[in-house]
């Protein structure tokens, strides 16, 4: 074989194990919807949108002002986090969001499961949240902004407060839902087994509950990230939200498009995180 033909087997065999969708697992032989690994089309579509950025910039068909070179987001990047922009360094931002994002999406997940949870077994408790959740969850965050800042102030209590009730009503949905699609069956079979009605809500409903449940967490922390920013538009001192909008009141679209990639890389690390947490905790997932 000569060395063009072992090159082209060489890379068909690379692009193969690259954008195949993995070996067929036993039962699928036909193949289930959606299933395979799509990693390298994951990577290969990341490198082509950011060569596509560099592309764009670097023949000048848009100017710095509306979208900076990757390497001035990158230079940007190196310079902010060791000098202070809008208040504090880049870490300095960074952990005032973290701290505002998950200490909301905490309280959220010891108050939000549970009543929702709550909602699903017993019709009182579905009585009394259900009105209240349903009437605020399609309020945009800053439909109740002015609200939370006249009864909080504009500490980080009241920024806390917002993405926990931007959080809360997802999560408590997604929990009562999971509860509703735990079957008959498995609950009386539970029952007829002698179990108690606080064992088969422990063993049975909780845990056909959970997929629901994570799958929720996952929605939350989404719409808490969505809310950081209306979170930190007020008398914020630090935040990643508080400096986005500091740099586009004086357009330094750098910065900008800096914090945005700071978020959606936080976010998308988070969820990668509670993708892994799902495979762990519920396996079964898909497989029934």
């Amino acid at each position: 074989m000569s060395f063009t033909n072992r090159l082209k087997e060489t890379s068909k065999s690379y692009l193969s194990k690259l954008f195949g969708r993995g070996p067929v697992k036993p039962g699928e032989a036909y193949g289930a919807p959606g299933v395979g690994n799509s990693m390298g089309i994951s990577i290969f579509t990341s490198i082509a949108l950011i060569f596509l950025w560099w592309l764009i910039t670097n023949m000048g068909w848009i100017k710095p002002l509306f979208l900076p070179s990757p390497e001035a987001v990158i230079a940007k990047f190196v310079d902010i986090w060791g000098e202070e922009f809008s208040g504090a360094t880049l870490w300095g931002h960074i952990k005032a969001s973290l701290f505002r994002v998950f200490g909301a999406f905490f309280l959220a997940c010891i108050t939000a499961i549970p009543i929702g949870i709550a909602m699903g077994v017993n019709r009182i408790f579905r009585g009394i949240f259900d009105p209240p959740i349903e009437f605020y969850r399609p309020i945009p965050p800053l439909g109740y902004l002015p609200l939370t800042i006249i009864w909080l102030g504009i500490e980080d209590t009241q920024k806390i407060t917002l993405i926990f009730l931007a959080v809360f009503a997802p999560m408590a949905l997604s929990a009562r839902a999971g509860v509703r699609s735990v079957t008959i069956e498995q609950i009386q079979m539970a029952y007829s087994s002698g179990a108690t009605r606080a064992q088969v809500i422990w063993h049975v409903i909780l845990k056909g509950a959970m997929p629901e449940i994570l799958t929720g967490m996952r929605i939350g922390i989404g719409f808490g990230w969505t809310t950081l920013v209306a979170a930190e538009m007020v008398a914020a001192e630090a935040g990643i939200g508080h400096m986005v909008l500091s740099a586009a009141e004086f357009l330094v679209t750098d910065v900008v498009i800096m914090g945005i990639i700071v978020i959606g890389a936080i976010a998308y690390t988070f969820d990668l995180f509670m993708r892994f947490v799902e495979r762990k905790v519920v396996p079964w997932k898909g497989k029934m």
